[in-house]
């Protein structure tokens, strides 16, 4: 399709596309802890605990490419 394989195609889908969906989750994150009044601690609270399985994700793509793997 377009004259990339399907390897670069689900490359591209998991580095953009997974990248944008985690903004997107950022946004979502914020926007509860506006509604909510959360205040400084409740925000910092709730974007740690929410947004830490998201760390993961961004560390692997950091190693992959320190790596060269």
């Amino acid at each position: 399709m377009f004259g990339i394989s399907e390897e670069q195609m689900a490359g591209f889908g998991m580095t953009f596309g997974l990248g944008a969906f985690m903004l997107y989750m950022l946004f979502i994150i914020g926007e509860l802890a506006w509604k909510s009044r959360a205040g400084k601690l409740g925000t910092f609270i709730l974007f740690f605990v929410l947004a830490f399985g998201m760390i993961g994700f961004v560390a692997k793509f950091i190693i992959q490419k320190m790596w060269g793997i």
